[in-house]
């Protein structure tokens, strides 16, 4: 059968790195060129490879394929091909390249068909290809429009009609939300998004995402979309990831639903469930709201799986040089197929050699600058894939969430199956204690102290939430608080410390004064009472760093003081070094004390929030 291509090419003011995150998302693309969505069944083959058979409906005729793995370069280009089992045509695929000019850049799209029989040749002599070009063209403009900011959204997309009733609802949900503290004036914007975004934007929101879009905090994000589920405006889910090729394998509703591992067919292995890198919180509009249809639109172009940065398909002992810029940062080459993996740190200019042996996937010497060289040694085909580690950052993961108050106080009830427990491989935990409570109650009476006790609880968790932490229990007077950044946890301290005089002022006599202590390490979590609890040798020492506070102070570990963001943030109020014998440990602790943590903690809460999370300054005590 002989082979059509048609291209077409355009011309851009924005450059590459603008319009390829708009184009190279096939499955946005596919959607709103309304292509139907198709079904995939993965297939194991002896060799461990996978066949990916797909299958949908186009009118009457009924199509089947091979769904190949594309292959694309950051910023620059794109192609994949079908091979057909049913279908008017043997073979489609398209081809997409961009590259920046003195205007702009300048981008072509072709499109390449093999006809399998009679009624794929007619398609092509009536027009085939230039119904294509007219389809393509209107969405290529729109993503330049969108870029250029002439248009609101990328492509022009018509949403569903809503049922009746349906808008009235949702008003009304948007309503309470609003008026609680989890709204932050973004549910009509959260529920228009659910209502008019087209379905790959929603059918896996991720609420970090969200958050930068709208350019608002992440926590405000996550607690609208928290709010909203227990609203009935969305639905979440808890996704047990591939850690290779990031595909959600599992995905339960609940918490203790979520199995300790699973199996990826896609990559033929079996893994383990980790809170902090492969468990991630997602969410999408109740069915009630919008119901979403069943397929893909793309199974796994550049769109969808973004933190892959570049795949190239490779012949048995073939090697291939690859032009392509790609930012410094943490790296992981690995093989489509079965295969090892290897993690790598690129600190900019000449990338290195990228090398696929058997069974093992390596490094070699670095290559010239602008330059990826990929070298297949293998006896068959590989697929090289080269992914961003900063993947993560974007995913709300179970470890995340759960050191979150909001999540504490709409889902209580999520919390691990008994008997189940996870290791926590980094936590920082806070505990406080009120100093001389005994004689608090003697001068105001149990009535009198119990309600100064309840006010100063609330205090409290307030101040954790702000700090994007979680008021795991009470014990007695006490506090344990959990969070999942340290620089975060110490601030909170800080502002605890500060506002203290402020809550004894609106409080009237008797003033409390707070003992306060931090320490980081790992612990494991379990369900204890009914709700997610923290136990190991690290949450005791945290508990017994409290009790050397002696009022009014903060005192941390010499593990968190060693933090190089918390370091940043305690070195201009003048830690002082101290040890202790602590009970049920042998040896002396050593330990970090801010004497004075009133005022001049409120000046550094402020400048921690001014200078946010990625502080790198390694003022205060020596790692």
């Amino acid at each position: 059968m002989s082979r059509h291509s048609r291209r077409w090419i355009w011309q851009f003011e924005q450059p590459a790195d603008v319009l390829w995150p708009l184009i190279s998302d096939t499955a946005r693309f596919n959607e709103a060129l309304k292509t139907p969505k198709y079904l995939v069944e993965e297939i194991p083959q002896p060799d461990g490879s996978m066949l990916r058979l797909a299958r949908t409906r186009i009118g009457p005729v009924q199509l089947e394929w091979e769904e190949h793995p594309f292959e694309w370069v950051l910023n620059r280009s794109f192609t994949q091909t079908r091979v057909f089992r049913k279908g008017p045509f043997r073979r489609f695929g398209p081809r997409f390249e961009i590259a920046d000019n003195d205007t702009g850049s300048c981008a072509s799209y072709e499109v390449i068909v093999e006809p399998a029989n009679l009624l794929g040749r007619l398609l092509l002599l009536c027009g085939f290809m230039r119904r294509t070009g007219a389809m393509i063209d209107p969405l290529m403009r729109s993503a330049g429009e969108f870029a250029s900011g002439q248009a609101a959204q990328v492509f022009d997309y018509a949403p569903p009609p809503l049922a009746a009733g349906i808008r009235a609802r949702i008003e009304a949900i948007t309503a309470r939300l609003e008026s609680g503290p989890y709204g932050h004036g973004l549910a009509e914007r959260l529920a228009q998004h659910l209502l008019t975004a087209q379905e790959v934007d929603i059918i896996r929101l991720r609420p970090r995402v969200l958050a930068r879009s709208w350019k608002v905090p992440d926590r405000h994000a996550i607690e609208l979309c928290l709010a909203a589920v227990r609203e009935g405006l969305m639905s979440l889910r808890w996704d047990l990831l591939c850690p290779r090729c990031r595909g959600a394998k599992v995905t339960t509703a609940t918490l203790d639903q979520l199995p300790t591992g699973a199996h990826c067919p896609s990559c033929n292995i079996d893994y383990g469930r980790n809170f902090a890198r492969n468990v991630e919180l997602t969410f999408q509009p109740s069915a009630s709201v919008r119901a979403l249809s069943m397929g893909e639109y793309c199974l796994s172009g550049p769109g969808t799986t973004p933190h892959v940065v570049v795949q190239q398909i490779l012949a048995a002992g073939d090697s291939r040089e690859i032009a392509a810029q790609l930012a410094p940062g943490p790296y992981r080459l690995r093989m489509l197929e079965p295969g090892g993996e290897c993690d790598f740190e690129y600190p900019g200019e000449a990338f290195p050699e990228l090398i696929a042996e058997e069974c093992a996937m390596t490094i070699g010497p670095q290559q010239s600058s602008g330059v990826i060289s990929c070298v297949n040694r293998r006896n068959r085909r590989t697929t090289f894939v080269i992914e961003s580690r900063r993947w993560a950052e974007d995913a709300l993961t179970a470890y995340h969430v759960t050191l979150l108050q909001g999540f504490r106080d709409l889902f209580s009830d999520q919390v691990l199956r008994p008997g189940d427990e996870v290791g926590i491989e980094q936590i920082t935990l806070l505990f406080t204690d009120l100093k001389g409570s005994t004689a608090l109650y003697e001068r105001m009476g149990d009535a009198g102290a119990y309600h100064l006790v309840r006010q100063h609880f609330a205090f409290l968790a307030e101040v954790v939430r702000h700090a994007d932490g979680a008021v795991v229990k009470t014990i007695g007077d006490a506090v344990m608080a959990a969070f999942a950044d340290p620089v975060k946890a110490v601030s909170a301290a800080l502002a605890i410390q500060a506002r203290v005089s402020e809550f004894n002022a609106a409080q009237g006599e008797p003033a409390i004064s707070i003992k306060l202590g931090l320490h980081q390490g790992p612990c494991i979590a379990v369900t204890l009472n009914d709700r997610l609890d923290y136990f190991g040798s690290n949450v005791n020492l945290a508990a017994r760093l409290q009790g050397e506070s002696r009022g009014g102070d903060i005192v941390l570990s010499e593990t968190l003081a060693k933090d190089p963001g918390v370091a940043a943030v305690i070195a201009p109020l003048d830690p002082q070094r101290d040890s202790s014998v602590l009970r049920g440990i042998a040896r002396p602790v050593s330990f970090w004390r801010i004497v004075d943590a009133g005022a001049p903690a409120a000046q550094a809460a402020a400048a921690y929030q001014d200078r946010g999370t990625g502080s790198t300054n390694q003022r205060g005590p020596e790692a």
